[in-house]
């Protein structure tokens, strides 16, 4: 059923189960519907009713007609907008942490936190359009006969986002996507997570009454539901662009079907792969410490983050295995998965790494009430990190990998060897020279370098890079987190000899909204005219 809003928004409605019996009609083969399970029980929590193909056009059609709205509107205009947004967010706070609680089994604590993130990167991303850099206005005067050249990057238009299971709040229905894409001008069409149905449906409802209430055009923001629905979504002639958050399997899915259109268009899809962690020679007295942190880290919701750290490369001498080991054993950790796929992915990971050829050091098993998977520490040899080896792709969930090293040149050939991911970290001492050549070559391998701390948690400021060389991401170039982000839903266009009046109203020269910019290659600061 479609619920239509005051300003036009529409969105399925989500209905709560009370009990298994309510599912038990639906099959893969013949989806009408999306049902969210309890992963603490397996129980069914929330069902909404799929997009059908007359209400995904009617959809982006609106979306394609707000796109010249949001593509004009000043960058004051999106940024309350956003604001009306984080606001209407906060006063249902306690209603969403217990909902996602619910469906995704990541305590309250940490969704609170995560919660916090959300208000805040949504009013950040409105702050980020008003500041302007992202449209890297640059001004050329007199040149190629007396005309100006004016160069400004522009909205591409509708923006289909697929956000993650593991972070219903930054990455989900209204994450980082959603509001980066909204701050540069594009409309957004989400597709709703399957394993947060009910969340996703309830953030889309408040997000098309906060919009409406603010002013905002209508087609803003929608939602649709389902894998037919999501996958027609990517192919809509209306859909100028693709950010997703997931699998590599999704993703790539995704870019194929975007690249496959009669007019590609891009997908920014951030999938994450195996993590790495180095450990250097002067670091032996702070180990413990690290193989802690370490163990913390990566078993922290269930090993459940794009940024989990998957294999630590440790000194020989440190009887590294065997001290993650020990610290896995007394920590005990419960892993309770989001879906009952990725805890079936879990254990199948584990099997497969056993297989190849990995010794398993420690193991913890969970009961087999809900979606629990093992925690395991696994050690691997340092010859078997090759290409194409199943230790050098992604695990995800509660398990990761330790290999010794016996000289930096060794480890160096070896970090060569790894495919690209979001973030590594180095732990280490001030004095230690071998750090530089470590840097030189993680620089190549990853979109962002930590030491002396974990790898999980990416804050949302100007300078964040949260991407990575392939198959981490799609594009290395961009980032889906922080003050770049917005330039991933741009392109540039430059105007020679256009009259001012006729010019976009970032670039005229009367500056109406006070943004930075270059004038005959000098920053002029926000505010000059």
């Amino acid at each position: 059923m479609i619920l239509r809003v005051s300003a036009n928004f529409s969105r399925p409605r989500a209905s709560r189960l009370p009990d298994a019996q309510d599912s038990t009609q639906i099959t893969r083969s013949t989806l009408t519907s999306v049902v969210s399970y309890a992963p603490r029980t397996g129980d069914p929590v929330s069902t909404a009713a799929t997009t059908t193909a007359t209400q995904l056009s009617e959809i982006t059609n609106r979306a394609a007609h707000a796109a010249p709205v949001l593509r004009d509107a000043s960058p004051k205009e999106r940024r309350q907008w956003l604001r009306a947004l984080a606001d209407a967010l906060e006063e249902s706070r306690s209603e969403l942490i217990r909902l996602a609680d619910t469906e995704t089994a990541l305590g309250e604590g940490r969704l609170n936190g995560e919660f916090d993130k959300l208000i805040g990167q949504t009013r950040f991303y409105g702050d980020v359009a008003v500041e302007g850099s992202y449209l890297g206005v640059s001004i050329d005067e007199g040149v190629d006969g007396g005309q100006d050249l004016v160069r400004v990057n522009r909205p591409l238009g509708p923006v289909a986002v697929f956000g993650a299971s593991n972070f219903p709040f930054v990455l989900g229905v209204l994450g980082h996507d959603t509001s980066a894409a909204i701050a540069a001008g594009c409309p957004v069409v989400v597709k709703a997570h399957t394993a947060h149905i009910g969340l996703s449906i309830r953030l889309a409802e408040i997000a098309c009454t906060a919009f409406a209430a603010a002013g905002a055009p209508t087609g803003i923001f929608d939602i649709v539901v389902g894998r037919d629905a999501g996958s027609a979504l990517v192919v809509a002639p209306e859909t100028k662009a693709v950010a997703f958050t997931g699998s590599q399997s999704g993703g790539m899915s995704l870019w194929r079907a975007a690249n496959e259109r009669d007019i590609p268009i891009p997908v920014y899809a951030e999938m994450g792969t195996v993590n790495a962690v180095v450990v250097t020679r002067t670091a032996d007295k702070m180990f413990d410490d690290v193989a802690k942190g370490f163990v913390d880290t990566f078993t922290q919701n269930g090993g459940q983050y794009c940024t989990k750290p998957g294999l630590i490369f440790v000194p020989t001498g440190f009887n590294g295995a065997e001290r993650v080991a020990k610290t896995l054993r007394a920590t005990n950790p419960s892993s309770t998965m989001l879906t009952k796929a990725i805890a079936d992915s879990a254990r199948a990971g584990l099997d497969d790494l056993r297989a190849a050829g990995a010794r398993v050091i420690a193991e913890i098993v969970e009961g087999e009430v809900g979606f629990s998977a093992p925690a395991a520490v696994l050690a691997v040899e340092l010859g078997d990190l090759e290409p194409g080896s199943r230790f050098l792709g992604e695990c995800f969930g509660p398990i990761a990998l330790v290999c010794e090293y016996e000289s930096v040149d060794q480890l160096s050939e070896t970090l060569a060897k790894l495919q690209g991911s979001l973030v590594s970290a180095v732990f280490t001492q001030p004095d230690d020279s071998d750090v530089p050549d470590i840097l030189n070559v993680l620089e190549s391998k990853v979109g962002r370098v930590i030491v002396n701390g974990w790898t999980t948690g990416a804050p949302h400021g100007w300078a964040q890079q949260h991407g990575g060389p392939w198959p981490s991401t799609s594009n290395p170039a961009v980032t889906s987190i922080g003050g770049a982000a917005l330039e991933r839903f741009t392109r540039p266009i430059t105007f020679q000899g256009v009259q001012d009046s006729w010019l976009p109203r970032e670039a005229r020269r009367d500056n109406p909204d006070e943004i930075t910019r270059r004038i005959n290659g000098v920053i002029a600061p926000a505010g000059h005219r």
